[in-house]
């Protein structure tokens, strides 16, 4: 009587047909390389046909081994897709969102309580990442992705407008001013915090405003806006920061506008990005909505905070050029 072939066999088989060595079909399937030899000759025996043709150690399929191969990589391509339509299904009441590290931790997270008491029946999930997703492999509802512009195939919402301007302590804004009077002095004698990851960057913004620096100037540099604007209110010195993340430290007056009169630059920044499928789920509408309601109570917020210091705003029609000075 005649047998089927056993799933192991053919998953192993699979394996070996797409890399083309055993070695590193064992190394995916975490087995060892005679695990899968002896499953590959089990299958061969069972067919009664040669699946690989075996020269000097090199494999390569036999006729009757690229029908099964394509034949094996299709059916287990339908079995990933419907694991992936199960596991959504059984994750229903969950939302899977990814965030860029900074904005998860200064901006998002302090605010999800207010979502999560208005819809304590729905389970939810925040990565903080800077990768975006891979919609086609990863199972993510949306990101909320940081840029200056949209990202083509997917849909994207604006959520908020960065203000980015230079900040500092009061301390440190006062010792500035006590050596000079001339903004350009000052700049010289301040020391740099960089947030080396920012759309703007500090060569940028001085090309903007007609001042120049030597490389040889003291600086710090971080990986994260959030500890480069800490540094600033432990009065380390000048971070060109935005509005978005250190809002809090400016209503609170731990940070100052280090320059007021030379205003804010206006970034469109925060994005909802996903495929546009996405947004039928329920949960994702519930958490959008309540998203942009928050962005525009911040948004209001950092507009009477910045009247509230005099410092007036620049439009971002002037975009390219601060990103890309000549």
């Amino acid at each position: 009587m005649s047998r089927d072939p056993s799933l192991n066999g053919m998953i192993y088989f699979e394996a070996v047909a797409r890399h083309g060595k055993v070695a590193r079909a064992a190394e995916e399937l975490n087995v060892s390389p005679s695990a899968v030899s002896q499953q590959v000759k089990l299958l061969e025996e069972m067919l009664g046909v040669a699946l690989f043709k075996r020269d000097k150690r090199q494999l390569s399929l036999t006729l009757e081994g690229e029908r099964l191969f394509m034949a094996s990589s299709s059916a287990f391509g339908i079995l990933k897709n419907a694991r992936r339509v199960i596991s959504r299904k059984r994750d229903s009441h969950q939302l899977i969102v990814k965030v860029i590290p900074s904005f998860a931790v200064r901006w998002l997270g302090p605010r999800l309580h207010s979502f999560i008491e208005k819809h304590p029946e729905w389970d939810l999930r925040v990565d903080a990442t800077p990768d975006p997703t891979n919609f086609e492999r990863e199972v993510v509802d949306f990101d909320i992705r940081y840029g200056p512009s949209p990202w083509p195939g997917l849909s994207c919402t604006p959520v908020l407008h960065d203000f980015i301007l230079p900040l500092c302590s009061p301390e440190y804004r006062d010792w500035m001013r006590a050596q000079s009077g001339d903004l350009q002095e000052q700049l010289l004698q301040a020391r740099l915090v960089d947030s080396v990851k920012a759309t703007l960057q500090w060569e940028a913004w001085m090309a903007r405003q007609r001042m120049s620096r030597s490389v040889n100037a003291p600086a710090i540099r971080f990986d994260r806006s959030s500890m480069a604007i800490q540094q600033a209110v432990n009065g380390v010195g000048l971070v060109l920061e935005s509005t978005t993340l250190a809002l809090d430290e400016l209503v609170s007056g731990k940070l100052v506008p280090a320059f007021p009169e030379l205003g804010a630059i206006k970034l469109p920044s925060y994005w909802i990005v996903s495929p546009s499928q996405h947004q039928s789920r329920k949960l994702y509408q519930l958490f959008a909505e309540w998203l942009l309601d928050e962005a525009k109570l911040h948004h209001q917020t950092t507009l009477n905070t910045l009247e509230s210091l005099a410092v007036r705003i620049i439009d971002d029609q002037i975009i390219d050029e601060l990103l890309d000075p000549r």
